[in-house]
């Protein structure tokens, strides 16, 4: 076995290597090549945790995906021009499916001419050198590793290196993703990449960002973890007015956003919950016009802005549950907030003033939540009831109720033997003492 799928299949969960078996064995069945590209390997090789994966088939793509889609997948997102599929898979793994291809700009503004390539020439028309390897999971040449722009070595010195010196020009939206993957990754910008980053700014090619992509990347923003850290990188570039031209100087929330990235480092690991605190926290010193601008300037919909603006009043009943004098017990927060959105959680982390509210939600966290995680599935086995019926729900949440409000049981303290009295030595005969115990 190559080090390379040694390492692969001890980086990934369980749920993450049946999902590689499952793409590798539909590619097989359309007789096509494979390969596991960009993010996925440059978190492999650098050592981070892999979030989703990134598949590239040198042949039909779209069959590939259409096979895994009849398996049970769900087609999230589509894009023909790129023959690329998003495929959500039962068990939560997320993957995409793309051609391999190469991206032609035509020499006035418009859409690139995409069209088929081998994965050397997909690889080198890359953003950055650590997203261009690839992994082969083919038979006849599975755990080959192709390095043809030398990210490796970029990515053990801990550097974004553009992948050519035309990456800006060719792809504006990747001055954001550098800002992004800066932050995420803790690494610095090469020397060459910063001057090609100015160059850029300076003859301006950000302005032709559509306003899909800015909504993209506004999206991968707020799923960061370091979230506050990205819109200060960009900031300081000069780049986020191009979410909204309001976003600048005083209008720039930073003490918002520290603040809501803290929280969201105590939060469990629900990007999808952040969307609309996110966009609270950033947008909490714009006008109602401001915010009106950047909704338009980045293509956000409707249900994507009702998941910020309405995000205040949605979140009052959980916060007057959780303030109310009735909630004594461990039981009433957990049961509280375990059924609650997560968005609304998230969002009372951040915004609520309610001591109780606060104090309650860190016991959940910290206490109430840990000790749930805990039961063993021993434990959960002896719950009564089909999982799923009526009757076991409500025998689940008995035993939920059981485990956190039973009192600890006090360790039984044996006393100690009383110790014996002193016997009185016998007396020597020399004025009634007894003689103490030789040297």
């Amino acid at each position: 076995m190559s080090d390379y799928i040694y390492l692969l299949e001890n980086h990934l969960n369980p749920d993450q290597n049946r999902v590689v078996g499952d793409v590798q064995e539909a590619a097989a069945q359309a007789g096509v090549t494979l390969f596991l590209t960009g993010g996925a390997m440059r978190d492999l090789l650098a050592g981070f945790r892999i979030r989703d994966l990134d598949f590239v088939v040198e042949g039909d793509a779209l069959k590939v995906a259409e096979t895994l889609h009849a398996a049970g997948a769900k087609r999230v997102a589509f894009d023909d021009s790129r023959k690329s599929v998003e495929l959500a898979f039962p068990n939560g793994v997320t993957a995409q499916v793309a051609m391999s291809r190469q991206e032609k700009r035509p020499a006035r503004a418009g859409k690139p001419q995409v069209v088929a390539a081998t994965i050397q020439e997909d690889l080198r028309g890359r953003d950055f050198t650590c997203n261009a390897i690839a992994l082969s999971l083919n038979k006849a040449s599975r755990g080959l590793l192709l390095d043809p722009l030398n990210g490796l070595a970029d990515i053990g010195r801990r550097e974004l290196r553009a992948a050519s010196a035309y990456a800006f020009y060719d792809d504006p939206a990747r001055l954001l993703r550098l800002a992004r993957l800066q932050v995420r990754l803790g690494f610095t910008v090469e020397e060459r990449t910063k001057m090609q980053v100015a160059n850029a700014l300076e003859a301006g090619v950000q302005t032709s960002i559509p306003a899909k992509t800015l909504g993209e990347e506004l999206r991968a923003i707020a799923a960061e973890d370091g979230s506050a850290g990205i819109v200060r990188v960009l900031d300081e570039a000069g780049l986020l007015t191009l979410f909204s031209p309001a976003l600048t100087g005083a209008k720039v929330n930073a003490a918002g956003m520290a603040k809501f990235e803290k929280v969201v480092h105590t939060f469990p690991d629900q990007p999808s919950a952040r969307l609309g605190p996110f966009l609270f926290a950033l947008t909490e010193k714009l006008t109602a016009k401001e915010e009106q601008s950047l909704i338009r300037d980045t293509g956000l919909t409707e249900a994507e802005e009702d998941l910020w603006r309405k995000l205040d009043s949605r979140s009052h009943k959980l916060e007057t549950a959780l303030r109310s004098a009735r909630v004594k017990k461990a039981s009433h927060v957990y049961h509280i907030v375990s059924a609650a959105p997560s968005d609304e959680v998230l969002f009372l982390l951040y915004h609520s003033s309610e001591r109780p509210v606060q104090e309650r939600l860190k016991n959940y966290f910290q206490k109430y939540l840990p000790a749930i995680q805990e039961i063993t599935p021993e434990e959960w086995a002896t719950v009564e009831g089909k999982p799923g019926t009526p009757k076991y729900v409500k025998a689940r949440e008995a035993f939920v109720t059981n485990r956190l409000d039973r009192r600890p049981k006090k360790p039984v303290v044996e006393e100690a033997p009383p110790e014996p009295a002193p016997v009185e030595a016998a007396g020597s005969g020399f004025g009634g003492r007894g003689r103490g115990p030789g040297k």
